[in-house]
């Protein structure tokens, strides 16, 4: 589906074509799932619905369909953050039960290995680790999504990049 394409799904869905909107679910899952998934770690499943859900009720909201794609972005980081957050409050983690679980450089599956460090770094970190260098965002697009002036996300990610680079031992 293009974008052409999406901007005309979201429109019929704002009039409240329920197929329409059924398949705009359907073609933004994987975004949200993509975005909330490293950031809220084992609450990914649950930001990601709770993103759709925001969509769902919110729709209407949005004033420009060609930039449903940003805008569900935006949403998503807002909700894995959240959920993240949530989640660090409530579960008390040994410190030195995460160190006994860092992965080594020479692991095979280090594909893993890399969603456990990111999972050790704090929501906030995760959240501009994820938008920079797997959503591909430049600095500035990540602080408008985040709400955060660009200095802070630079500094963030400077900060994010670095504890990452110390839990992966490299």
């Amino acid at each position: 589906m293009t974008d052409d394409d999406l901007s005309v799904v979201v429109r019929r869905a704002q009039r409240g074509d329920t197929v329409a909107m059924s398949s705009l679910l359907a073609r933004l899952t994987p975004l949200a799932a993509r975005v909330c998934g490293p950031i809220a770690d084992a609450d990914g499943p649950d930001a990601t619905q709770e993103t759709l859900i925001a969509v769902f009720r919110n729709l209407r909201s949005l004033k420009d369909p060609s930039a449903c794609q940003g805008w569900v972005r935006a949403i998503a980081v807002r909700e894995a953050v959240r959920l993240a957050k949530r989640a660090a409050r409530t579960v008390p983690v040994d410190p030195g039960e995460r160190l006994d679980r860092i992965p080594s450089r020479r692991d095979i599956e280090q594909a893993a290995d890399v969603s456990d460090v990111l999972a050790r770094l704090s929501p906030e970190h995760r959240a501009v680790i994820v938008l920079r260098d797997v959503e591909g965002l430049d600095e500035s697009e990540a602080a408008e999504l985040l709400e955060l002036p660009v200095g802070t996300v630079k500094s963030r990610l400077h900060r994010a990049r670095d504890n990452f680079r110390k839990a992966w031992g490299v």
